[in-house]
């Protein structure tokens, strides 16, 4: 089976959604991508640790996380390997319910995502701090499967797709970019998909 099967751009689609090397991954397929395995999480002892530049660092649990109010968005996704997903439907907490809590010190200019088996990715704060940045739980009316990230994934819509984190344990807030584990690697830190900074 094919899971990186291709599909034509439906009736009704506007190709502008799509930036240049992209191609529609078919409607029934996610592609799945990721180094290491899938975590076995507990998730009565998971948390999601929220620290650095900030005036009130936080620790919250699962249930904390789904209690705060929940955002919805339709979003398109683009995956650095050059396919894209059209109007998904994604549930989660804003970006700025956390940032509201933890509230950022002046000297917050980074995020850095780190995530299960101690991958990491990291944005510039103006870029996280966006309506369609959600910690995202749920996809198409169901939560996400481990596979594609559960129990939280960062979702950055904008960006490629690794900066959306999977499996995400804690941002941390900082006064200067580090690089994350794919940028280590040869991806580009900016990750824009309409300007195709792929790679170095």
């Amino acid at each position: 089976m094919d899971l990186f099967r291709r599909s034509r751009i439906p009736a009704g689609v506007d190709p502008k959604r799509i930036p240049p090397g992209q191609t529609l991954t078919a409607p029934d397929r996610w592609p799945l991508l990721h180094f290491g395995p899938v975590p076995q999480t507990d998730i009565k002892t998971w948390s999601l640790k929220v620290f650095g530049e900030v005036e009130n660092p936080i620790t919250l649990s699962y249930d904390e996380v789904r209690a705060l109010p929940r955002k919805e968005i339709v979003a398109d996704i683009h995956c650095v390997t050059a396919w894209s997903r059209l109007g998904d439907t994604w549930q989660g907490v804003a970006i700025q319910e956390i940032l509201q809590r933890v509230k950022p010190t002046s000297a917050a200019k980074y995020v850095m995502a780190h995530c299960e088996y101690g991958y990491t990715t990291s944005l510039p704060l103006p870029v996280l701090d966006d309506d369609d940045v959600l910690l995202c739980y749920g996809w198409n009316g169901s939560d996400l499967t481990p596979e594609h990230g559960w129990p939280l994934r960062l979702l950055v819509p904008k960006k490629y797709f690794w900066k959306s984190a999977k499996w995400l344990r804690g941002l941390e807030f900082m006064a200067k970019n580090r690089l994350g584990f794919w940028e280590q690697r040869g991806y580009h830190d900016d990750a824009d998909p309409w300007q195709e900074t792929r790679y170095w």
